[in-house]
């Protein structure tokens, strides 16, 4: 089985999706005149502005909603195999497509909320919402749902799983079984509460362990800041073969940065804009900055932090695709968190290991979450006309049985399988994500004016010439009832 995964990932993750990923990233950074750095200000200041409703979350509760997802086991173990397999250049690579990434992340969230639904009392929204509304072809909409289902209900879950068991095994030496079985319970507790529970459970949990993790990681780096220097050229070096040790190995730098990249931040893969439409705001591209400097939160900050820790400590090896060793720094670790638990348990014995084990079982287990969210939120796509309530419910089960079975699998296997999945919902979303780029530029745009106007800036889908978004007309069509019916009521008054 592991074979043929890889045989089909080496044709889903061939040149020709790097190619795009590092493309459509570019293009849209120049599209949008850099968005990612000339609104970087008001990014931070949309983060904590609007307040949820009886449909919706507030943007801060989708912005932690999208960095469960994003904030998971690639933010470590994925650091450490892009290191392994592709030399510390790989480093720079994943921050090329953090960077870049930011616009891709901007587009297609704007698009989640233009074209999002109310379905019940919760906001819906997402790459299938956009395809089928957007590009009018509901069966490219139908192959990205079923496709999602699919990667974020069975075979992501047991990337995360599988290193949530890993590091507890190495730290306290509990049994995977025994993880497996509770990560099921709390797995199950958490996603029979619906979306409130999963955004309140996001909400507290995401900014503590980003947060604590990070300042570990400053602790190590300032503790060796002699290093720094030597690990900052060696990156730079290593990213263009500059580096005579690591100069055979370029390909291999730039294709594992760019892969472990899309999987740590997932722009451009199509996660994102699930959790962002959900977000009550009045404009869809305050959500869209907002969700495009969660990929710098990511990468910049969480990615690098595990990069720094590995390389300023040496922990870490870098092999041939023969197998054979560039570099040794650590013997009888296999590739994955086990690395980082080394070099924090080098510079701190007796806390070190024990302190990654917790920060991966925290970014793990909200990356689970965010991945049945995202999967429920397509069945719900796919049941708006045919009410199928057992969807949901397979679901449910599945993710445990995947979870559960991650955990006790190889990390080989699982990390192949979420691969494959990554790869496949990227494919899909970007190609229609850059169809309709037109429409999240004129958003940004409309935006633009607005606030220059002095304005908070409120979206008319019908002044812009955007067809098929149903929820903002009717929208606007109950302000213009409600604005009119006082008026009434004012004029009643005077007379």
């Amino acid at each position: 089985m592991n074979e043929l995964v890889n045989a089909v990932n080496g044709i889903v993750w061939s040149p020709a999706l790097i190619a795009l990923c590092l493309g459509a990233g570019l293009y849209f950074s120049f599209r949008s005149r850099f968005l990612q750095v000339r609104h970087l200000r008001e990014m931070t200041r949309l983060m904590m502005e609007g307040k949820s409703s009886d449909q919706g979350v507030s943007s801060f509760q989708a912005l932690a909603m999208t960095l469960a997802g994003r904030v998971g086991t690639g933010n470590i173990a994925g650091v450490a195999t892009a290191i392994t397999f592709g030399g510390p250049g790989a480093v720079f690579w994943m921050w090329a497509v953090a960077f870049l990434g930011a616009s891709s992340a901007f587009v297609e969230s704007t698009l989640g909320q233009v074209y999002k639904e109310q379905i019940g009392r919760e906001y819906r929204g997402g790459p299938a919402f956009y395809i089928e509304k957007g590009l009018g072809m509901k069966w490219y909409a139908w192959v990205f749902a079923v496709t999602t289902i699919v990667a974020t209900g069975l075979l992501l879950p047991g990337v995360q799983a599988n290193s949530i068991a890993e590091s507890i095994k190495t730290a306290a030496g509990i049994d995977p079984n025994v993880t497996a079985a509770l990560l099921a319970i709390a797995l199950g507790f958490i996603i029979f509460g619906g979306v409130k529970r999963i955004a309140h459970f996001a909400e507290i949990v995401v900014p503590f362990m980003a947060l604590a993790y990070i300042i570990v990681a400053c602790v190590i780096i300032f503790l060796n800041y002699q290093q720094l220097p030597h690990v900052l050229g060696l990156i730079f070096r290593s990213a263009f073969g500059l580096d005579a040790g690591y100069g055979a190995i370029l390909g291999l730098a730039i294709q594992w940065g760019v892969k472990r990249g899309v999987y740590s931040n997932e722009a451009g893969q199509g996660t994102g804009p699930h959790a962002s439409s959900a977000a009550e705001v009045s404009h869809p591209a305050k959500q869209g900055l907002v969700q495009g400097f969660s990929v710098y939160i990511d990468t910049l900050f969480v990615c690098s932090a595990t990069a720094f820790m590995l390389l300023i400590t040496g922990q870490y090896n870098v092999e041939r695709a023969d197998g054979s060793h560039i570099y040794m720094g650590v013997k009888g670790v296999a590739s994955g968190p086990g690395y980082v638990q080394t070099a924090l348990e080098n510079v701190m014995p007796g806390f070190g290991s024990l302190f990654v084990a917790l920060a991966l079982l925290f970014f793990a287990f909200t990356t689970i979450v965010a991945y049945y969210y995202i999967a429920e939120t397509n069945i719900a796509y796919i049941n708006r006309t045919v009410h199928r309530p057992w969807m949901s419910l397979v679901l449910k089960l599945a993710m445990m049985g995947a979870t559960v079975y991650g955990a006790v699998k190889t990390a080989d296997v699982a990390w192949a399988l979420g691969d494959l999945g990554v790869g496949l919902m990227a494919w899909l979303n970007i190609v229609a994500i850059f169809l309709l780029r037109n429409t999240a530029f004129k958003c940004l745009r409309d935006y633009e004016a607005q606030r220059k106007a002095g304005k908070d800036p409120e979206f008319d889908p019908v002044a812009l010439g955007i067809p098929r978004a149903d929820y903002w007309e009717r929208r606007k069509l109950a302000a213009g009832v409600q604005a009119r019916s006082e008026g009434d009521g004012v004029a009643l008054h005077r007379d």
